[in-house]
């Protein structure tokens, strides 16, 4: 069973590649697609979740960035850079205090990493 799991998450993070790769030449439908089939593979894969955020926010799709953007920190509350691209999108979508809420935690947690 292990080696199914980690044959699982490893094409996960090869469709995750693909779909950075695309989200790099701007074609975000696309990366968006190629995201979404990595964390159906790995739904706790991070890095997709915070690709898949980011191609929805660029889109403006804010809604749905905000939820990718959420997951990813419930998967990684401890990164300071989950909760900044929380708070970035939140911004983008005009959310001002809950915005300012994400980025303190950011910048509690950069500060916490530093002592």
């Amino acid at each position: 069973m292990p080696e199914q799991e980690n044959e699982k998450n490893s094409r996960a993070r090869s469709v995750y590649r693909e779909g950075f790769a695309l989200f790099v030449e701007g074609r975000l439908e696309m990366a968006i697609e190629r995201y979404r089939k990595a964390l159906d593979l790995d739904p706790t894969l991070s890095i997709a979740w915070n690709g898949l955020s980011m191609a929805l926010a660029k889109q403006g799709e804010l809604d749905p960035a905000i939820e990718a953007a959420e997951k990813l920190v419930e998967l990684e509350p401890d990164d300071p850079l989950s909760h900044t691209n929380l708070s970035r999108i939140l911004m983008q979508k005009g959310l001002i205090p809950e915005a300012e809420d994400a980025r303190a935690r950011a910048m509690a947690l950069r500060m916490k990493q530093h002592d």
